[in-house]
């Protein structure tokens, strides 16, 4: 309702606590349309060059514009000195292979001869001299064959009494069309490389083969049948290490009979000790729940002791907080979310001090860069020698800065987040074994998000977890430099033929299968 003269108060106190709540109201409001302008226009990253650079506005009225780049919010008086000066330029070198070509791919000569080798001048037999060469990556493009399993019969021509047949080898599709090895490469693009049955029927239907989409999503759930051995037992290995990183994602899923679709959720476990040298391999498995509440969680970890690397979400503070898991999960907050917030600020606000959080919170990770790869116990020593003191030096700015703005204010919302988590913000000060933020989660969970991007949705219930279980066995293939197809080809024929038993299952777990891969290798050379 608009505020008419007669219906102000003629208290002056109260007068000032109205205007106050409005200044409040409409900074809140002028921040939500410069995040939503941001998010729309503006650049995603969240590096200092690009939150300290200025950004162009769009002429999208005079109102939005004004809003769009306010004055800094109240949490200092006076511009920063700093805010006029530009941000350092950190740009990473272009990878580019200037050196040999990998030396594993197989080679192919090809001669161009010259179209005479008769001398010019005296027509006499030229002899070679030399040669000049150059090396390119070559591809041969996927062919479809039809593989034919041959099984002849013999019997005794003496006495005609028996015959003998191979006895025909187990599929992984029985009395199917498709190979084991066909499976996988239609499981890999899907759930490795971000592509969708639809695309993969339309490249069949290239080759001459035309095959409908539900073919397909029930040659996938058999594959996912097969391999939900294997990934059960990497979630239970992944469960055994003292540190775990965990998020979520939401997905939709087709709910028949109410003619839409209902949310449900993926949850992405991660480990990695490769920052220290610790015995963790990198590892991803994702988990698809019907909901993202502690009751999932905690069913998922049920087998779980140790720190969980994890955002700000109230599921997780409820789930350490439990009483029956009390004493056995201490959870590490992230600190990019935490800094994510302050991030938000200043691209909404303009404020000196997001900007100074944000300044103190990238020398905490300019030391991280540089002990990245040392052992815990050298990381624990620097960290209590050096980032120790930034974080209490950071802690202290933010009480004494919290104090002096309104409670309106969009900076308290970022503070307050920080301080209620400072424990867990700063727990990795503790322990060399430890990261700062959940960003190997982060980057794992990215490959969910670009399926969920192309295929919009999951078909059913069954089809998410054929999604969670074949995603896992990839992704966790990529992380160990494997190439996805291949290894899921492999142990899905061993696990059909019976080359490997179910108590023999670890043999197939990524970094085992590869380091008999290499130990293979080796030992042919």
């Amino acid at each position: 309702m608009a505020l008419r003269p007669e219906n102000l108060p003629r208290d002056a106190d109260l007068l000032i606590e109205m205007v106050l709540a409005c200044e409040g109201k409409i900074e809140t409001l002028q921040a939500t349309i410069a995040k939503l302008r941001t998010i729309i226009f503006g650049a995603r990253s969240e590096k200092s060059a690009v939150i300290i650079a200025e950004q162009l506005l769009l002429a999208l009225g005079e109102e939005v514009a004004d809003a769009a780049a306010p004055t800094p919010t109240n949490d200092d008086s006076q511009n920063d000195s700093r805010q006029s000066e530009p941000a350092p330029e950190t740009r990473k070198k272009r990878k580019r292979n200037i050196g040999a070509l990998p030396a594993h791919l197989p080679r192919v000569d090809v001669t161009i001869e010259p179209e005479t080798t008769a001398c010019p001048c005296c027509a006499g037999a030229l002899h070679r001299i030399g040669e000049d060469f150059n090396d390119v990556v070559d591809r041969v493009p996927a062919v479809l064959r039809i593989l034919r399993t041959i099984r002849p019969k013999y019997a005794c021509r003496a006495c005609e009494g028996a015959v003998v047949q191979a006895k025909a080898r187990p599929r992984l599709i029985e009395s199917g069309m498709a190979s084991t090895a066909l499976v996988a490469w239609i499981a890999a693009a899907k759930y490795a490389w971000g592509s969708t049955l639809y695309r993969q029927a339309q490249i069949l239907a290239g080759h001459g083969l035309d095959i409908d989409r539900q073919t397909l999503a029930r040659w996938m759930k058999q594959a996912a049948s097969m391999a939900k051995g294997l990934y059960e037992l990497q979630l239970a290995t992944m469960h055994g290490h003292a540190r775990l990183f965990c998020d979520e994602t939401p997905v939709r899923v087709l709910d028949p009979g109410r003619g839409r679709t209902k949310t449900c959720q993926f949850w992405a476990h991660a480990i990695d000790d490769r920052s220290w040298k610790g015995p963790a391999p990198p590892a991803v498995a994702y988990v698809f729940a019907g909901g993202r509440g502690k009751k999932e969680i905690a069913a998922q970890l049920a087998s779980f002791q140790g720190v969980l690397h994890v955002d700000g979400y109230a599921a997780y503070t409820s789930l350490a907080g439990d009483r029956k898991t009390q004493g056995k999960i201490r959870l590490a907050f992230c600190l990019v979310h935490a800094r994510r917030n302050f991030v938000d600020v200043h691209k909404t606000t303009n404020s000196p001090f997001a900007r100074e959080v944000i300044e103190r919170i990238a020398a905490v990770y300019a030391i991280e860069k540089r002990i990245r790869g040392l052992d815990a116990d050298q990381r624990l020593s620097v960290r209590q020698a050096e980032t120790k003191p930034l974080m209490e030096a950071l802690k202290a700015r933010l009480e004494a800065t919290k104090d002096g703005i309104s409670r309106q204010s969009t900076l308290v919302g970022a503070i307050d987040y920080a301080l209620e988590r400072w424990a867990g913000l700063t727990l990795f000060l503790e322990d060399g074994r430890l990261e700062p933020d959940t960003n190997i989660v982060e980057r794992s969970i990215r490959q969910i998000s670009i399926g969920k991007k192309n295929s919009l949705f999951c078909g059913n219930e069954g089809g998410g977890e054929t999604w969670a279980i074949l995603a896992s066995l990839l992704s966790t293939a990529k992380l160990h430099g494997v190439d996805p197809e291949t290894y899921l080809a492999d142990i899905l024929e061993r696990m059909v033929s019976g080359a490997t038993k179910n108590n023999r299952l670890d043999e197939l777990l990524v970094w085992n299968w590869k380091a008999a891969r290499e130990a293979q290798g080796r030992a042919a050379a």
